[in-house]
């Protein structure tokens, strides 16, 4: 087992990854911009290194500066967490090129999922269901028009490097195809340097479902479940929830009976998340994250099992130690993700918290850096903290949820708290009858 390891992250998830490791007696590296000197990752890591300026590109992202704090500090391992570096295949490279190992995926597969046309056709060699469309990416717009044609109307034009809902465009008719394509490729050689583009059916009414999975170097492969997180605004998650409402037990062994043999053969290790579309009882894979999620807690509250360990024990050459048949699912959870942000604009709220308290009681946890005197910088993304609970049935834990929602209280800067409020007070979302277009439907209908 490692004595020492690195985190390549900040906020709440390296925190996170920090308990992790503590429990399991590990020391543990912080680094950090001169934004985070006082984040609470830095007052409770082992050791701590400055590494840039708040800009993220010259601290999170700086890889030469993380693999020489990794260096003069004796680390072992380094853990990405999510964002950031975490899916960057030339940093996993660099990482073991320097002795130290990368808790995560291989380089490869970290390169081939983070292409989407190149994990849309491992899958489909895996027999992974797919959303109809472009078999690869598409060069020009008379191609387009003939796909879209065969799979019919209305279509999405979606960047082959893309993510966080950049570089994608819905065109609901041949009219409207031309405009799609520029605006879309536009859009991702701006985000992502590649304007390579490809064409899928738009589903309509969809769910998010996503599909949780850890496998080891000795070719163990296991799925944890199903989350379901079509609660969405911009194609940011702000609700999660294990299980899916709309999913049996028998749909969830379908398909990771599907996904675990797929991955087994292309020998896939450590943690992984593999996105679906769902509607009408079909599945269809949109995207693979080979990386820790930010909603991986509400895997752990249904299942029992710490999945920041588990990526540190593959990682260090350990079998899993258990088999599919010994993964237990225990009642529902649900994630709230408490942003720093106006809660009817979402306008960015940076500022100083005069007072922070976190909700606690049976079935409850809080994973957030935050605390009173704290000063959340304007330099990264606005999450602030992960409100996560877990109770017998679904109905059981929204009311736990609206519970601890009121009793949770971040002042001295506007939070999305009071959206989750009144998401959890709504009648629809406590029947389970919502797609991924729900949730801006209903923030609309708030802004009046």
């Amino acid at each position: 087992m490692f004595g020492k390891v690195l985190i390549a992250n900040r906020g709440e998830i390296a925190l996170r990854v920090h308990r992790a490791c503590q429990e399991m007696g590990i020391r543990t590296v912080a680094v950090h911009s001169t934004a985070d000197a006082t984040a609470m990752h830095v007052r409770l890591a082992d050791e701590s290194v400055c590494i840039g300026p708040p800009a993220a590109r010259d601290s999170y992202l700086n890889v030469a500066a993380i693999l020489s704090a990794a260096t003069i500090t004796g680390a072992d391992a380094v853990h990405p967490g999510y964002g950031f570096l975490s899916e960057n295949a030339r940093f996993a490279e660099m990482v073991e090129a320097h002795g130290l190992k990368f808790i995560g995926p291989s380089p490869d597969h970290i390169r081939m999922m983070g292409d989407k046309i190149a994990a849309k056709d491992a899958m489909r060699r895996l027999d992974v269901p797919l959303v109809p469309g472009s078999p690869g990416a598409l060069d020009t717009l008379e191609e387009a028009r003939a796909v879209a044609e065969q799979v019919k109307y209305p279509v999405l034009i979606k960047a082959a490097a893309g993510g966080g809902g950049r570089g994608m465009k819905v065109a609901r008719s041949a009219d409207e195809l031309e405009e799609a394509w520029r605006v879309a490729r536009g859009e991702a050689k701006a985000a992502f340097g590649d304007d390579s583009v490809y064409l899928e059916k738009y589903l309509d009414r969809p769910r998010h479902i996503e599909l949780q999975v850890l496998a080891d170097t000795h070719g163990n492969v296991v799925h944890f479940g199903e989350r379901d997180c079509s609660l969405q605004r911009r194609h940011q998650k702000l609700v999660e929830e294990a299980g899916s409402p709309v999913l049996t037990a028998a749909d969830r062994e379908a398909l990771g009976a599907r996904v675990t043999a797929g991955l087994s053969k292309l020998g896939y290790r450590n943690a992984g998340t593999l996105e679906f579309l769902w509607q009408d009882g079909q599945f269809a894979f949109i995207e693979m994250n080979t990386r820790l999620q930010v909603e991986h807690p509400v895997t752990e509250m249904v299942c029992g099992v710490d999945l920041v360990k588990e990526q540190i024990r593959i990682a260090a050459g350990e079998p899993l130690g258990y088999g599919q048949k010994d993964i237990a699912f225990s009642g529902h959870a649900i994630e709230c993700r408490i942003t720093a942000e106006d809660p009817d604009t979402f306008a960015p709220s940076p500022g100083r918290v005069n007072t922070y308290h976190a909700p606690g009681g049976l079935g409850v946890r809080v994973d957030s850096a935050l605390y009173s005197g704290y000063t959340v910088p304007p330099h990264y993304d606005s999450l602030v903290a992960k409100l996560v609970v877990h109770a017998p049935t679904r109905a059981q834990a929204i009311g736990r949820m609206r519970r601890a929602l009121n009793e949770m209280v971040v002042a001295g800067i506007r939070t999305t708290l009071p959206l989750h409020q009144a998401v959890m007070d709504d009648s629809e979302f406590q029947s389970g009858d919502y797609t991924i277009h729900w949730l801006e439907r209903f923030v609309a209908a708030r802004q009046g």
